[in-house]
């Protein structure tokens, strides 16, 4: 008998493993998606059915806490009968049934199969979507790009509290023109038309060099305020082009995107020569550094101000994928805050009684 455990043995059957493995976990996947479909339908039509028989006998909200103590009696250890759930299948059926955009061409509303977008995302991840957006072309957009991407639940919601929808919409890049289809609508995503750098507590008057030194020390609260799929390369990146020196103020990657981002940084209003410099800097990365597996590096200008007409008529007469941002941030309270403030006396006051029990009653408790 061939004893399989043996280093030699599995040298020999190695590949053969490998595959049975792999193909293992392409069914057991493929299975599995086999079960969500079939749930997701389901759920549709157990809220189709409480819907209807709602108007047809008039009943209240009790059906729905009976109907759930039944088919957790029925079904004990099976998930997703709870009351809240199966309130959850009514508005998953009454929301999506009746919003044409997401049916397929000449199907009709209230159908009794949910339209394929709904079922090829997963439960959790629609209902994230239905109870966060409530306008319909809002929702399309989440749930189309879900599926395109294969966003998480927690990716997905993270997407949406970041205001990818509107982000999307607003932006201004030329990716429409300079970016492959196949990640045009990532690399949309990736670039915001406003970044908040509260972080860096900058005074109004600062040069662009403080500024980056503000983000390098502050790398971290950077790549979030950024989005996520960033990492960080360098500062003043330097780029040796026949001899002379030229150096990209912040140089990033992007895990999705698969490519360089070059960050040029610009304490005034855009003018249409930054596009040209950061056109200069692309091709060189692209030339110098990229790798024969990733995508053409993408270039971001984040200025202090913009006209968007001037960026539109910019961006049309490049040739390489370029967004232009505006940045903003605070180095004191706004005005409605500071009318919530104490007196400066009252300030002084507070200051000089820390550490007194009269101070500590009144705050801590």
């Amino acid at each position: 008998m061939v004893n399989i455990n043996s280093g030699k043995d599995l040298t020999l059957y190695g590949s053969f493993i490998k595959e049975i493995k792999e193909l293992i976990y392409r069914h057991q996947y493929e299975a599995m998606k086999q079960v969500n479909t079939a749930l997701i339908k389901l759920y549709w039509e157990i809220g189709g059915e409480i819907d209807r028989k709602q108007k047809e006998q008039g009943w209240g909200k009790s059906v729905v806490e009976v109907l759930a103590k039944e088919l957790q009696k029925e079904f004990p250890g099976t998930q997703g009968f709870s009351s809240r759930n199966l309130w959850l299948m009514r508005s998953f059926y009454i929301e999506y049934s009746q919003e044409a955009i997401l049916q397929p061409s000449g199907a009709e509303l209230g159908s009794s199969s949910p339209p394929d977008l709904l079922v090829q995302i997963g439960w959790k991840k629609n209902i994230v979507i239905m109870e966060k957006c409530k306008d319909p072309l809002k929702r399309e957009f989440y749930i189309k790009m879900t599926k395109r991407y294969g966003w998480t639940k927690d990716v997905l919601i993270n997407n949406i509290e970041n205001k990818a929808f509107e982000k999307y919409l607003t932006n201004q890049t030329n990716f429409d023109e300079t970016v492959p289809e196949k990640y045009r609508h990532q690399a949309k995503l990736a670039v915001k038309d406003d970044y908040n750098f509260d972080f860096i507590e900058m005074g109004i008057q600062h040069s662009e060099a403080e500024m980056e030194t503000g983000i390098v020390n502050n790398i971290r609260a950077f790549l979030l305020e950024m989005g996520g799929d960033f990492c960080f390369i360098g500062n003043q990146y330097h780029l040796d082009i026949t001899d002379d020196d030229y150096y990209v103020d912040i140089l990033l990657y992007h895990r999705r995107l698969r490519c360089l981002i070059a960050i040029d940084l610009k304490i005034g209003e855009f003018k249409p020569e930054f596009a040209g410099k950061m056109q200069f800097y692309l091709t060189a990365l692209d030339e110098t550094m990229r790798l024969p597996e990733e995508n053409p590096s993408i270039g971001i200008i984040i200025c202090k101000s913009k006209k968007r007409t001037r960026v539109e008529y910019t961006l049309k007469t490049a040739n390489k994928p370029i967004g232009v941002a505006t940045y903003s941030f605070y180095d004191n309270l706004p005005d409605e805050m500071r009318s919530l403030l104490p007196s400066p006396d009252e300030i002084a006051a507070i200051i000089r009684g820390i550490g007194s029990d009269d101070i500590e009653k009144n705050y801590i408790h």
